[in-house]
């Protein structure tokens, strides 16, 4: 032993909401073909890919939605 000590910090896992916070995404996929639509913010892009999608593939019944959210670990209390 060479007499170190350490010591622990507890954090806290949230949403990151700092102003320089990377924005909330969302990206639409086909689940049939894995195929993905631009990532956007939200505002109809995802709902208009599939649309798109449909179009071209009527038998690509099935889409998932892709949401990237930033999180960011808090420090706490020294153990």
């Amino acid at each position: 032993m060479t007499g170190e000590r350490r010591r622990f910090r507890e954090h806290v896992i949230e949403p990151d909401e700092e102003p320089d916070a990377e924005a909330i995404t969302f990206t639409a996929q086909c689940a049939v073909c894995e195929e993905r639509g631009p990532t956007g913010d939200g505002g109809g892009e995802v709902t208009g890919w599939m649309a798109r999608h449909l179009k071209a593939h009527p038998e690509h019944l099935s889409y998932r939605e892709i949401i990237t959210r930033p999180y960011r670990a808090v420090p706490g209390a020294w153990r």
